[in-house]
């Protein structure tokens, strides 16, 4: 079971401080374990890349992050680049103030354009940033990703005011149905958390704390 749930573990190291030989052990770790990937940010792909080579772990980054306010032209960039230097995901974040606005075509065009960039070299996981958007929100942003044809809805940057919720992701999986996968980030710092995602319908969640968790420890941090 444990082996199982390992590899729905995306590994995430994202904060702005981490250092290179932080991003080496964090790779490590992932080896190890045998966890879905490691997530990190742009600049680290290279080296991520460079030091799961041989293995099954893949190299996810984020595009967008944390606010989702780039242009879509940026996070095209982005994206092609990300890929280019080893990436195999793609942690898009949707651009919450068009969504907001009611700009819903705009917002959909700014994730096809991500996936248009991904398409047979990457998975994209559109970030929806749960904490910022009303019930109604949350389910035009995932019927959004879906007519973008994303391959995943997540809850949360890990870096805006909330996390993953077992609500969310019970809605998030309710609109999706079987078409997309969801992911569960934000808050995820034991093997309970763990276990009511996957339960409300997660197949992939986002943790800084997978080690600790995978041994049985409960971690802390918003991540």
């Amino acid at each position: 079971m444990q082996m199982d749930t390992a590899k729905m573990i995306d590994h995430t190291l994202l904060k702005p401080e981490a250092t290179q030989e932080e991003i080496i052990k964090l790779c490590a770790e992932a080896r190890e374990y045998g966890f879905a990937s490691v997530c990190v940010n742009p600049v680290w792909v290279k080296v991520a890349a460079e030091e799961l080579k041989g293995s099954n772990v893949k190299v996810c980054t984020v595009i967008g992050f944390p606010l989702g306010a780039s242009t879509t032209a940026v996070k095209r960039f982005e994206t092609e680049d990300a890929i280019k230097n080893g990436a195999e995901e793609v942690d898009m974040v949707m651009n919450i103030g068009l969504l907001k606005s009611g700009e819903d075509e705009v917002v959909e065009a700014d994730i096809r354009s991500v996936v248009e960039a991904a398409r047979g070299k990457a998975l994209v996981k559109v970030i929806i940033e749960t904490s910022l958007l009303t019930e109604e929100e949350k389910v035009r942003a995932c019927e959004i990703s879906m007519r973008a044809s994303a391959d995943f809805v997540k809850t949360s940057t890990g870096f805006g005011s909330g996390g993953a919720t077992v609500k969310d992701v019970l809605l998030m999986r309710k609109v999706v149905g079987n078409k997309l996968g969801v992911k569960a980030s934000g808050g995820i710092r034991d093997w309970n958390d763990l276990k009511s995602m996957l339960e409300a319908g997660a197949n992939r969640i986002g943790a800084s704390s997978g080690v600790k968790i995978m041994n049985g420890q409960a971690a802390e941090g918003q991540y």
